[in-house]
Formats: C-alpha cells, structure tokens, sequence
C-alpha cells in the first residue's frame, strides 16, 4: 500500500519514513544535558514564572512599543552549556517571541541589551 508524503510530495510505502528535509548535521542534541535540563517540570515551572512576570509580552517588541503575546518562548541569555549555574536564574531569563527567540540565538541582540532588558522586567 502507498501513500502520498506530506514532507517531499512524493508517493511512498506506506511504511516508509521519509527523511526529506531533516537536518542531519547537528550533533545528538536530544542526548545533551541542555535538552535534559529543558524537559524537567522545573523548567516547565520556571519558563511560565518568566512570561507570567512579562505579562506574557516579549520584551524586545515592548521595547519597540509593540504588544506581542504570539509564540512566546523563554530564553536563557547566558546559555546552559556555557554556564549549567544559570540554567533556572532570573537575572538569565527573558520572555521573547520567536522571532526574537532566533535572532538573540544567532547572537543579532546582544547580552547586554537583553540584560537590560531583564532589569526594566524586574524594577516594573
């Protein structure tokens, strides 16, 4: 039997897997202490404390003057690799969009303005 895959278009056996579009050269993250970390309820806990305390706006648009309550993530400033201390910190954590999410991942925002960022957070 066949079925037609929704990832590349194409007919397959339905017992098929297709791998078109996975990226395969990233390195086991599933395997890592940072993705461990991320899948404990404490995380859980800490991320909706993070966008509970940004009244579930992303900072970086508030600071644009724009309220954006979509995609909401939780971002760690100093990563979790580089410093596992800091992985439930608040000073460490913001509330951003995903938009915003990647762009401070690629490093396109830098600490320092999400730092600042943390603290008009904490004073408000």
């Amino acid at each position: 039997m066949y079925k037609a895959c929704s990832k590349c278009g194409k007919t397959h056996d339905y017992n098929y897997k297709c791998t078109h579009g996975i990226k395969r050269d990233y390195t086991n993250y599933a395997n890592t202490q940072e993705a461990k970390l991320r899948h404990t309820h404490k995380w859980q806990v800490k991320s909706e404390q993070i966008k509970k305390n940004s009244n579930y706006l992303c900072a970086v648009c508030l600071d644009c003057g724009i309220y954006n309550y979509n995609n909401l993530e939780t971002h760690h400033i100093t990563k979790i690799k580089d410093d596992k201390e800091q992985w439930l910190d608040d000073d460490n954590l913001i509330c951003l969009c995903r938009l915003h999410h990647k762009q401070a991942d690629k490093g396109l925002l830098s600490k320092e303005y999400l730092i600042n960022l943390v603290k008009k957070r904490s004073v408000s």
